[in-house]
């Protein structure tokens, strides 16, 4: 790599906007539960992309 390569790295990086802290994951059983509810909710055609917000958080990468 060279000496630009290294420089540009380091603007980017520094230039990068900040990440929201990653959320710890939910253990297998809530996993299960969530998935349950979500299917249940998706069942019943009462699914909204609220409540996929309220597990999955409102960032789409679209």
């Amino acid at each position: 790599m060279s000496e630009f390569d290294m420089i540009d790295l380091e603007n980017l990086i520094k230039d990068a906007p900040e990440r929201e802290p990653d959320l710890p994951l939910p253990t297998l059983e809530e996993q299960k539960r969530i998935a349950a509810e979500l299917k249940a909710l998706e069942e019943k055609g009462e699914l909204t992309p609220e409540i996929l917000e309220k597990y999955f958080g409102g960032k789409t990468s679209h």
